[in-house]
């Protein structure tokens, strides 16, 4: 596996998706709050005040670093779920919409068939009447 700097990341970054930027950012920013907070165990002895002042505040910087490259992204997501469940609302709409209109049309059909059966067998009888009378 092949490891390549971080610095030499971040320039390609920058230069190609100001996105992969604020991620290698924030990658950036969690590798120094690690390198920090690990760094009593490498070392012998108790850690002063300092150095947990300074762990703190790196572990503040990373808090509000994560914050806002998520703020975005939470907050485009919340978006697309908005507007994903309006589509859902508006497809299920539409959707009772074709249901009632093809009910309708099939009760319409059903109608026409029964007209058109009414006036078949009236024809019907109307020629064999008609039938009767000439041959009488």
């Amino acid at each position: 596996m092949n490891a390549i700097p971080s610095e030499k990341i971040d320039q390609e970054t920058d230069e190609a998706n100001p996105s992969l930027a604020a991620v290698t950012e924030v990658e950036a920013g969690i590798r120094e709050f690690v390198r920090n907070d690990v760094a009593y165990l490498r070392r012998p002895g108790q850690t002063s005040l300092s150095e947990t002042t300074e762990t703190d505040t790196t572990v503040k910087n990373v808090n509000s670093l994560i914050q806002r490259v998520a703020g975005t992204s939470l907050g485009e997501i919340e978006n697309l779920i908005s507007e994903l469940e309006s589509l859902r609302d508006l497809l299920h709409a539409e959707g009772q919409r074709v249901q009632r209109e093809i009910a309708g049309y099939a009760h319409l059909s059903h109608a026409a068939m029964k007209s058109t059966r009414i006036i078949a067998e009236n024809l019907q009888q109307w020629k064999s009447a008609a039938e009767n009378l000439r041959q009488s």
